[in-house]
């Protein structure tokens, strides 16, 4: 499951649960009508885990969407999202930073 806002310059993303392809064409048709570039808060925190369709998809969303972002603050205690995020930055370029701590991630997204 996904929720997405948006405030401001940043749309929030977070993921609940089982991250489907159904929750990744939401966020990529939002993410699509946004007037870029626009900061991204994505906080995976609570995943539990992704559907293989959603890996390919992203690596094809990052690929046509690289220069939309300014910044993108991952939220994750995960090492494999942290490799993951670390990967997706070598496709855009957007500054990528992966924090465990929301109030960081705010702060570094709003300077």
């Amino acid at each position: 499951m996904i929720t997405i806002e948006q405030k401001g310059n940043t749309v929030v993303a977070t993921i609940l649960g089982e991250f489907a392809l159904a929750d990744f064409k939401e966020f990529e048709t939002l993410v699509s009508a946004a007037k870029a570039p626009f900061n991204l808060l994505f906080d995976l925190r609570n995943m539990a885990d992704f559907t293989i369709d959603v890996a390919w998809e992203e690596i094809k969303f990052a690929r046509a969407h690289g220069h939309d972002f300014g910044k993108i603050a991952v939220l994750t205690g995960s090492q494999w999202v942290v490799w993951s995020a670390w990967l997706t930055r070598a496709i855009g370029d957007a500054e990528l930073e992966v924090f465990e701590d929301q109030a960081e991630a705010e702060t570094w997204l709003a300077d």
